[in-house]
């Protein structure tokens, strides 16, 4: 039965994946790594391509087109020049000359029998030219014939703009501010991952030093609980003294678990945000310093700073521009367009021998102009409607400074707020660690309660959590500050 296990074992270990060696990142790696393979960023890339494939595309419009059409078409009855009795006037002539001849000669063999035997001589001649006249009006006939039944055509064309009202310009300078638009947006998006990615690493830095404060609260707890057992085996302490530090065991228990947890989740946040696979196994640098690096200095609202850098104000403004284009593009298409035209165009049958059956062409120059004459007043409307959006795009230019303003005052006083949070926390803890030792001290002497020992363990485990947590709020507020400054990079 062992070596049947042991077998097993072997087989189950040959399948399992390689073990991964953690990674350690510091905050600049995972800065880095976040904008070179971010998926949200790499989106903002995509739509920058656009733009810029877009704004030469819209130069191309200054440039002559080159087009070709072709087309077929059977029909099912053929056009005729000549009428029906045209076409029988044409084919009957001979015959109406021999009738004629026929009648002529009766009149006179009549009046004249003598003339029989030249009469007969001259009949075969006359039903011969009958028959060549009527041949070649039936050849006049064929000739007349359009046989359009199966017509085909194409052609070869080039455009080429001369005015268009403005419009090929209004339209390249929009595509140029749509360009700086997926720029500021691509700035914008850099320092919302950026931020983001601070949160996540600074989100693991705080949960990993709870971690080891969780897990040695609980193995003092441990040290505690088995002290306890001891002394109430010899008598010395009670039953609900052993209950009161079991519960606050499990207590401690549930919260290294949840830790864990939060942990391993924030982890994976931070590998999504840096491009890495979810299941790599990374630490931070930052993870096992005792004390972080923190600037104390206050600061002070720099509403400036912020109007001249921010990507949101940077689009307000191209966003205006493109509306004011759009004004000019509307005007357009009530403007007189004038464009040149020139090409080579191919028939069959073609027209120009007669309805000839062979493919046949001409080229062709020409002069093309639109004059808009009367729309009831839609180029009017069009217009004012074009300007009043144009104004709503600068009144929230105008809303969104006042926004910023507010927010850059908002995150001085944050990072204000937590300097003057970090000394407290650290003042706070200097006190618990005191407080700690005397009570440590005072229960192995006997003059201090299990109670008051746990009450300090408590208080010591919330002043380092609460001194981490203001370490970390001042490095975050610090980089909220800069993005509402917009010179986070």
């Amino acid at each position: 039965m062992i070596k049947h296990c042991i077998v097993s074992l072997a087989i189950a270990l040959l399948f399992l994946p390689p073990l991964q060696a953690q990674r350690t990142l510091s905050l600049e790696e995972c800065r880095k790594l976040a904008i070179d393979n971010n998926k949200f960023l790499a989106q903002s890339r995509l739509n920058q391509e656009v733009a810029e494939y877009t704004q030469k595309a819209a130069k191309t419009n200054y440039l002559p087109k080159l087009s070709a059409t072709a087309g077929y078409m059977r029909s099912g009855k053929e056009f005729s020049i000549l009428n029906k009795e045209q076409k029988n006037a044409l084919t009957g002539n001979g015959t109406a000359l021999v009738n004629g001849f026929g009648q002529t000669a009766q009149r006179l063999l009549q009046q004249n029998p003598s003339l029989a035997p030249l009469i007969q001589q001259l009949t075969p001649i006359l039903q011969s030219v009958g028959n060549i006249i009527d041949g070649a009006g039936q050849r006049v006939v064929d000739a007349f014939r359009t046989d359009n039944r199966n017509m085909a055509a194409g052609a070869v064309i080039l455009t080429q703009p001369l005015y268009m009202g403005g419009k090929i310009r209004a339209y390249d300078k929009i595509t140029h501010y749509q360009q700086d638009l997926a720029n500021e947006k691509l700035r914008g998006d850099e320092q919302e991952v950026l931020l983001q990615t601070d949160q996540a690493y600074w989100q693991v830095v705080s949960l990993a030093n709870k971690h080891k404060l969780a897990t040695s609260y609980r193995n003092t707890l441990k040290k505690l609980d088995d002290d306890v057992r001891k002394m109430i085996r010899e008598g010395i302490a009670t039953k609900a003294n052993g209950l009161q530090i079991a519960v606050k065991l499990n207590e401690a228990e549930m919260l290294v678990t949840k830790v864990e947890d939060g942990l391993a989740l924030s982890r994976m946040l931070l590998c999504q945000l840096c491009g890495l696979p979810l299941e790599e196994q990374v630490t931070t640098e930052d993870e096992t310093q005792e004390d972080l690096k923190v600037c104390n200095e206050n600061a002070t609202p720099d509403v400036e700073t912020a109007f001249n850098n921010r990507p949101e104000l940077c689009q307000l403004q191209t966003a205006q521009n493109i509306y004011d284009e759009k004004i000019n593009i509307v005007r357009s298409e009530f403007l007189p367009q004038v464009a040149l035209l020139a090409g080579y165009g191919l028939t069959y049958p073609n027209a120009y021998n007669s309805f000839e059956k062979k493919f046949r062409g001409d080229w062709h120059v020409g002069i093309t102009l639109k004059m808009p004459l009367w729309s009831w007043g839609e180029g009017r409307y069009k217009v004012r409607a074009a300007k009043a959006e144009a104004a709503i795009t600068t009144l929230r230019a105008t809303e969104a400074r006042e926004k910023i303003e507010l927010q850059v005052n908002q995150e001085t006083f944050r990072v204000n707020e937590a300097n003057k949070k970090l000394m407290m926390a650290q003042k706070n803890l200097e006190q618990a660690n005191e407080n700690l030792r005397v009570a440590t001290l005072g229960y192995k002497e006997g003059v201090i309660t299990m109670t008051d020992v746990l009450s300090a363990e408590t208080a010591w485990l919330q002043a380092h959590s609460e001194k981490i947590d203001a370490e970390i709020d001042c490095k975050l507020t610090q980089t909220s500050l800069q993005k509402a400054l917009g010179t986070l990079n």
